[in-house]
């Protein structure tokens, strides 16, 4: 590959590497002037009336986003999970959708290929006891005044940090190993990802594995759509792989969140609870557990679709939620991505899926599997052209390859922290 052909496959990723911002910043905790300041700040004084005022901002937040549940079931894993009436979830909150309710399902997109296998489908902890939400209600999980204390912002809780994107990586300290495609339109994605429990070394890293459905210039006018599981102490408390959603219309400034925790998002499904801990996950040499996830732009209203797993509907992003992706995309991106903040000046020992290199493959990598794209004529295609790139592949790699069974795939991920990754 020449020089130019090698900076033409490096920048889609060079550029998108900067999209992704975590919850990384350290602890800070709110003064009168509302200024953050670092908790090893010592000379920093308790003021109880600081306190309060931020006790009083943590509730009327959770007042607006925890919604009456008609039952609420208590999950293995100390989550609660709230059964709300659909058409009272946050989403109709949005001055767009007052008085509205959910719409019906949808034309789902035409599979070409032939389904080579019965597909292996994780479920999520909160409905192993058996108990349900009944229908005509969403399953939402309950945000605590210890999910909010543990973010670095009150105001800015379920969103990513506000910051200008740059196009240089170099001191973002996110990390990705990922496949991709581009320069077409796109009107939807599907993949089936392996699942598994990375461990994550710091309360303000991550780890996770998504989609990415991207439109738009990588300014402030930047779409995305985000669907996979992710790893993330600060946001839930624990180090559970949680299925999660995201979506922004302008680069992560003042629209979008995670799953539910803002208007936007149209949960139809009663069986599926975005942000709950997905169970069985992975083990080396053992058994594998993957998701399958679709994501797809309905050609009658316009609106983009989530499907997990067989044909289970999760609901839709409303089109009106974006610019560019109100037509299409123009980037689909599939992979892994990790926060490294560089504790004590070493590269983080955050996994990415399964701690192991890709050249180890099935039982012991992560993957990626039956990589496809939504055309025009909402029909499921396989990828041409997918680009695989690893941003430090001493710390996280990434192998591409194609079959019969699998169609494409690529086996990704790693340690972090090791003798070539200091």
């Amino acid at each position: 590959m020449d020089s130019s052909n090698a900076f033409h496959c490096l920048l889609p990723l060079l550029v998108f590497s900067l999209l992704v911002v975590s919850f990384s910043s350290p602890v800070y905790s709110l003064h009168r002037d509302d200024k953050r300041i670092h908790p090893n700040n010592q000379t920093t004084t308790f003021r109880p009336q600081d306190q309060l005022k931020k006790l009083k901002l943590i509730r009327a937040h959770l007042k607006k986003i925890n919604k009456p549940a008609v039952k609420t079931i208590q999950s293995p894993d100390g989550d609660l999970i709230d059964c709300v009436i659909s058409h009272q979830q946050p989403a109709f909150d949005h001055p767009l959708l007052k008085g509205q309710k959910p719409l019906d399902v949808l034309d789902r997109p035409y599979d070409q290929s032939p389904s080579g296998e019965a597909e292996s489908e994780s479920f999520q902890l909160w409905s192993m006891s058996g108990e349900s939400c009944p229908e005509g209600t969403v399953p939402i999980r309950r945000t605590t005044e210890k999910d909010m204390l543990r973010a670095s912002s009150v105001r800015r809780f379920g969103r990513k940090p506000r910051r200008r994107i740059r196009r240089d990586s170099s001191t973002i300290g996110h990390e990705h190993a990922v496949g991709f495609v581009s320069g077409q339109e796109y009107y939807g994605a599907k993949a089936s990802i392996n699942v598994w429990a990375p461990r994550v070394t710091n309360q303000y890293e991550f780890s996770l594995s998504q989609m990415w459905v991207i439109s738009g210039s990588f300014g402030d006018d930047l779409n995305t759509i985000e669907a996979g599981w992710q790893v993330s102490p600060e946001l839930y408390g624990d180090n559970y792989p949680r299925f999660f959603t995201y979506w922004t219309s302008d680069a992560y400034q003042a629209t979008g969140c995670y799953n539910l925790l803002c208007s936007g998002f149209v949960q139809t499904n009663s069986r599926i609870a975005i942000g709950a801990a997905i169970s069985p996950t992975s083990s080396y040499n053992g058994g594998q557990f993957d998701i399958s996830l679709l994501v797809w732009k309905d050609p009658k209203h316009g609106n983009w679709w989530l499907e997990f797993g067989s044909g289970v509907l999760v609901g839709y992003w409303p089109a009106f939620l974006f610019t560019h992706l109100r037509s299409h995309a123009t980037m689909i991106q599939f992979g892994g991505e990790v926060v490294n903040s560089k504790t004590s000046g070493f590269h983080t020992a955050t996994q990415m899926g399964s701690g192991h290199f890709a050249g180890e493959g099935f039982g012991k990598a992560s993957y990626f599997r039956n990589l496809q794209v939504v055309d025009w004529d909402n029909s499921l295609i396989p990828l041409s052209n997918l680009k695989v790139l690893a941003d430090h592949p001493n710390c996280y790699n990434i192998q591409g390859g194609i079959n019969r069974i699998w169609g494409n795939y690529f086996y990704y991920g790693g340690p972090g922290r090791n003798v070539r990754c200091p």
